[in-house]
């Protein structure tokens, strides 16, 4: 449940979900920059090329130790770090925002890049953060929570700003309302690729997650104002990232819970 994970990392003031400078939703087409650390569980996963490191996937800070990706972002040849509290990535000397290595890095055992299932995997930190305005943890649902057709929310992501077009400095959110499984899966859709332990969002031919988004958060608000992560950004079309009918696919994070809370109490 939501409130196991909670426990293991409410500090101060700063409970799950919630941020000190809420975002600012609206329903522009294409995207936009977000309000300044309006999504402060948003992480930047960066990988290692000489002496410096590169932007390759988002994530999501559940825990004050731990980040939740996607496997298929993670190769065990790579060395990691997870950048927090960042807005915009072409700034490197931002307030509030540091930069930390990974301790353990634990992929989802049954994960099938083949096709694409299980696409999940968790970091634990070396050290356990300190929440600020910048920093915090975004909730998670209680287990099994499915969400109702065209319930709006939002991705974030450095990911590319259009089909082959450049990454994102400042951070991005986008509205994408929830496509039901049933519409999903429906043979001009995604068909059977789609499971149901994978929630869909957009398809409108508009607005998707792309490239450098994955890994990412599908973020949800409840009725009393705080963030739930729902989705962990795993796949789009290899049509374009705004292809209509093909919406972005995420890892249902609720259908996870419990491997969830078996990895952090284990490790």
């Amino acid at each position: 449940m939501k409130f196991v994970i909670l426990a293991l990392f409410i500090a101060g003031a700063y409970g799950c979900g919630l941020p000190t400078y809420p975002p600012i939703l609206t329903r522009v087409v294409g995207g936009e920059d977000v309000r300044v650390n309006s999504w402060p569980w948003q992480a930047s996963l960066q990988y290692k090329s000489g002496s410096s490191f590169y932007h390759t996937c988002g994530a999501t800070l559940i825990s004050s130790q731990w980040v939740m990706t996607a496997a298929h972002c993670i190769s065990s040849s790579n060395t990691y770090r997870v950048y927090l509290g960042k807005h915009n990535l072409k700034n490197n000397n931002e307030a509030g925002s540091i930069a930390l290595t990974p301790a353990k890095i634990i992929v989802h055992e049954n994960w099938d890049s083949y096709r694409i299932r299980n696409d999940i995997a968790l970091i634990k930190l070396q050290n356990p953060v300190t929440f600020s305005d910048s920093i915090m943890a975004a909730c998670v649902p209680d287990s099994e929570v499915v969400l109702p057709n065209n319930t709006p929310c939002y991705v974030t992501g450095w990911g590319r700003l259009s089909t082959g077009g450049p990454l994102a400095g400042p951070l991005q959110q986008a509205l994408l309302p929830v496509v039901s499984h049933a519409n999903c899966s429906k043979p001009d859709w995604w068909g059977s690729l789609v499971t149901t332990s994978m929630v869909c969002a957009g398809g409108d031919g508009n607005l998707a997650s792309c490239n450098g988004d994955s890994g990412g958060p599908l973020n949800c608000q409840n009725s009393d104002g705080s963030w739930d992560v729902h989705g962990v950004v795993s796949f789009g079309s290899s049509m374009g990232c705004n292809y209509p009918k093909k919406p972005s696919v995420f890892t249902r994070v609720s259908a996870y819970v419990s491997w969830i809370n078996k990895v952090m109490a284990s490790n």
